[in-house]
């Protein structure tokens, strides 16, 4: 797994140019108390990560100014990484706290969430140069060659509670799988490094009006990142930027290249289950409430910054499994026929999965 040289180096010199003091080197935090064994089991990561976690953490708390959490910075990452992992505090955690912050773990929890969210100027990062784009394309065309690609786009799905009382809210929270979510936009890249995390929307959004509106959708559709694609799957329309695999396929060519957009589909499946196993308060994300949308996106943020550094420091998944569901697929939104973009990707086709006619 690999991350853009840039931002490793721009994490290393933040955490470098504000060196500890010695009491912060000397004083030992509280994940040491656990063993490795127990450390994976309550967090769901290991202990470089989780160390490199903390640093970037305190580095971030002094140079954006936030204002000091009331427990240590090790203790505040601490109830937020048992939060994330479990969707609540388990004992071990809850013990090994003072109980006078007992009754402030969820507010605890909530500060780290923006914290660490904020944190995805760094740690999530879509490929912004020309040398970046190129780089991305290549390693995608090694796994699906399909050329031309910067990541694959999918909405994801986060179950959430509504009350059914408030039936207009209600509604609009459900969506066409029939249960009540809030939903946000992804982008990942062939080894599941997610590249863009952005919006919190009802579970009735269209994705295609999800992409519409995002910061993201309107800087690919206006050319600031290049001439590439997205792949995307049916609730998207093809475009000039987004890849839709052939609806109905008459040709050996479009059976290969669907079977090949599946593959990078199959990759953002892959990405949202590992982040959803690893941490498992997205299986749950809690019930709405004024300005919910906002506090949802943190944590959806805050655990695919973490995700993107577990991933750069190999962490395993863990073992315990869950529910996988299918990539996310919604109502279908008319759309007046691309015809650039037909013939666009026809081009792409026949140039990349016909097969050579033998010489005679």
């Amino acid at each position: 797994m690999t991350f853009a040289v840039p931002v490793w180096l721009a994490v290393q010199d933040a955490l470098l140019e504000d060196e500890p003091t010695e009491t912060e080197k000397d004083t030992k935090t509280c994940f040491d108390e656990f063993d490795d064994a127990a450390l994976f089991e309550h967090f769901h990561l290991t202990r470089p990560c989780i160390s490199f976690i903390v640093d970037a953490v305190r580095n971030r708390m002094k140079t954006v100014s936030y204002k000091r959490p009331s427990p240590p910075v090790d203790v505040f990452v601490m109830v937020a990484l048992n939060f994330f992992a479990h969707g609540a505090f388990t004992p071990a955690v809850v013990q090994r706290i003072g109980s006078c912050l007992h009754a402030s773990l969820p507010n605890a929890a909530n500060s780290a969430s923006g914290v660490i969210a904020g944190m995805s100027d760094v740690f999530i990062s879509f490929p912004f140069t020309q040398d970046a784009r190129d780089q991305n394309a290549a390693v995608i065309k090694e796994f699906c060659k399909i050329p031309d690609i910067l990541g694959v786009l999918a909405p994801v799905q986060f179950k959430i509670r509504a009350s059914p009382y408030e039936k207009e809210s209600f509604k609009s929270f459900i969506n066409a799988q029939g249960y009540t979510s809030v939903m946000s936009q992804f982008i990942c890249d062939s080894q599941g490094n997610i590249l863009s995390v952005e919006k919190c929307c009802v579970g009735s959004t269209a994705e295609q009006e999800l992409w519409e509106y995002s910061f993201k959708g309107r800087e690919v559709e206006e050319d600031q990142h290049g001439n590439y694609w997205l792949i995307a799957g049916p609730g998207y329309h093809l475009g000039n930027h987004i890849l839709t695999a052939v609806t109905k396929p008459e040709t050996i060519e479009e059976v290969l290249f669907n079977e090949a957009h599946a593959k990078m589909l199959n990759v953002m499946k892959q990405t949202v289950d590992l982040l959803k196993r690893r941490f498992m308060c997205l299986l749950q994300l809690g019930f709405t409430e004024e300005g919910s949308l906002n506090k949802k996106l943190n944590i959806i943020k805050a655990c695919s910054v973490l995700h993107n550094i577990a991933l750069k420091f190999s962490v395993p998944p863990p073992t315990r499994a869950v529910k996988t569901e299918p990539l996310y697929s919604g109502k279908l939104l008319a759309a007046e026929t691309n015809v650039n973009a037909l013939r666009a990707r026809k081009e792409l086709i026949q140039k990349n999965f016909s097969k050579p006619r033998n010489q005679n």
